[in-house]
């Protein structure tokens, strides 16, 4: 019997299996950050940037991409429910099933740690620091511990809305995808 997500999707073996492949991973990254579909073209070529660096990328790794998406990656995801792939036209969108997989591709900030690690330090930090205000530390309990609690209230709530502010692809696809 195959154990299935938290979320009810794909069993997690599977997702794993969708997920372990890079140009899949990227398709679903890019897909989340784009609004509504986008062409098998964009996507190869986005997808190529990606792993050369190069701006465009060279034309051989383009049309490299653009067959293995267009072959296997983009089959595949389609058949496990994730993306809608319409060959014919070569358009591709984010299906429902997608969510599914939200929670493997964990979001990494632009400083390399993701952001659930961001919000533990920064927690485990004010816990420090409200501490140390209240038992007395010189210079940090100079401000009062309230004052020490608004600052990392402040924080958290700069920190959400900057968040908020750079996945807002992804939840404006979901709303209205």
């Amino acid at each position: 019997m195959a154990i299935t997500d938290r979320y009810g999707g794909l069993p997690e073996t599977e997702i794993h299996d969708l997920l372990r492949n890079e140009r899949r991973c990227r398709t679903i990254k890019h897909l989340q950050e784009t609004v509504g579909t986008t062409t098998l073209r964009e996507l190869a070529e986005t997808i190529a940037e990606h792993e050369t660096g190069e701006s465009p990328p060279p034309k051989n790794v383009r049309n490299s991409v653009y067959n293995s998406l267009h072959q296997t990656h983009l089959p595949k995801l389609d058949r496990r429910g994730i993306v809608e792939y319409e060959s014919d036209r070569k358009t591709i969108r984010l299906a429902e099933d997608a969510r599914s997989v939200d929670v493997y591709m964990e979001v990494v900030t632009p400083y390399g740690i993701t952001w659930s690690e961001y919000y533990s330090l920064l927690g485990t930090l004010s816990l420090f620091v409200v501490l140390a205000a209240l038992i007395g530390v010189p210079v940090i309990s100079a401000l009062d511990p309230v004052l020490w609690v608004s600052v990392f209230l402040a924080a958290f709530a700069v920190s959400l809305g900057y968040q908020l502010w750079t996945d807002r692809w992804v939840y404006l696809n979901a709303l209205f995808g």
